[in-house]
């Protein structure tokens, strides 16, 4: 299994439109969700908002068995949450399908685990 952390930037005056995003997800389109996380492969995601004098981001976790297939696959699907999705990802934090598609932006460096 594959993890990693990364930080995507929430554009200046979208925060808003990024709670309603998450909403969303976590409401009414939150089965539409799984089963996109599920055709992608990934088995975790967790997001977390972090405000920082520089501005606001989101803090994102992500696991799966190959993280790059699973983002290539978000990247590449026409299934229609999955493209709103996307449009929401362009809005919200400026990230392209291309972007998406291409090396996971992180690099890991460090990974604890307390093994039994």
């Amino acid at each position: 299994m594959e993890c990693i952390t990364w930080f995507a930037p929430i554009l200046p005056g979208k925060l808003e439109e990024w709670k309603s995003l998450d909403a969303e997800m976590n409401g009414p389109r939150r089965e539409e969700h799984a089963r996109s996380r599920k055709r992608m492969g990934v088995t975790r995601e967790v997001a977390s908002l972090v405000q920082t004098p520089q501005g606001d981001f989101v803090s994102l976790f992500h696991e799966a068995e190959d993280l790059a297939k699973a983002f290539q696959t978000l990247a590449a699907s026409d299934d229609p949450y999955d493209v709103w999705f996307r449009e929401h990802l362009v809005s919200v934090h400026g990230l392209t399908a291309e972007m998406l598609a291409g090396p996971i932006p992180a690099t890991l460096f460090f990974d604890y685990r307390a093994d039994g």
